[in-house]
């Protein structure tokens, strides 16, 4: 069926008249916080224990807006014998929000989860040059990162939540499997103490009775000193 003449703009005016006859709204910022929608692109926060200073952000940065400066430190071995190691200790990270771009492929390629989206946005500055914020700030920003959203009721659980669920259990079987051989362990030598024990009772009553034979035997017999008495066969 052809569409009827004029029916677009019919509906285009009547959107425009439906719009005229409602109460018009204005928020008053700043007295007035907007409600921003979840997960909004408002400032980059950073969250520095998990950096690695791998530097794939700032390598994939199209802007090349981010700034990270790091040495080398010596680890001791773990254990004796052991070889050393080396890991990177993060000294500056820095974003210039002047030339970012708001595309997020920082914190997409981030292995590690180091850098997330806060809702902040009131970080104007009177001169560019104070865009440039430095780790210390951008931490500050991290603790204004929303919680993730809930997952669906029928969603798969997350892969990192079964990988640490499953050694979870592992470490509590192992705990059990020790628990109980260091039971077996003390049950056997509290029984082996006992067979010893009832072992020197029994060998200490053994010799009391000899020594108690003994000393009956020693009373009954004659003493050679004296004189012998009459016999059974002596007139």
């Amino acid at each position: 069926m052809a569409p009827v003449p004029g029916s677009g703009l019919a509906k285009g005016l009547a959107v425009t008249l439906r719009t005229m006859t409602k109460k018009t709204v204005t928020a008053q910022y700043p007295d007035v916080q907007p409600e921003l929608p979840p997960r909004s692109r408002g400032v980059i926060g950073l969250f520095e224990e998990n950096c690695t200073v791998c530097m794939l952000c700032a390598r994939e940065c199209p802007d090349w807006c981010i700034y990270i400066d790091s040495h080398k430190e010596t680890v001791p071995a773990a254990a004796p014998g052991g070889r050393e190691r080396s890991r990177n200790v993060l000294d500056r990270f820095a974003i210039d929000f002047s030339l970012c771009m708001y595309c997020g492929i920082c914190i997409e390629v981030c292995p590690f989860d180091a850098l997330f989206w806060s809702p902040e946005f009131e970080y104007a500055e009177t001169d560019i040059h104070e865009l440039t914020h430095e780790r210390d700030k951008l931490r500050e920003w991290m603790w204004t990162v929303p919680a993730p959203p809930a997952l669906d009721a029928g969603a798969e659980e997350p892969k990192e939540l079964a990988a640490a669920r499953k050694t979870a259990d592992k470490l509590a079987a192992e705990a059990e499997k020790l628990a109980a051989q260091a039971a077996e362990a003390a049950q056997a030598e509290k029984l082996a103490t006992e067979a010893t024990e009832a072992t020197e009772a029994t060998e200490a009553t053994g010799a009391a009775g000899t020594t108690g034979a003994a000393g009956t035997t020693r009373a009954t017999a004659p003493d050679p000193s004296e004189p012998a008495g009459p016999q059974d066969g002596d007139a």
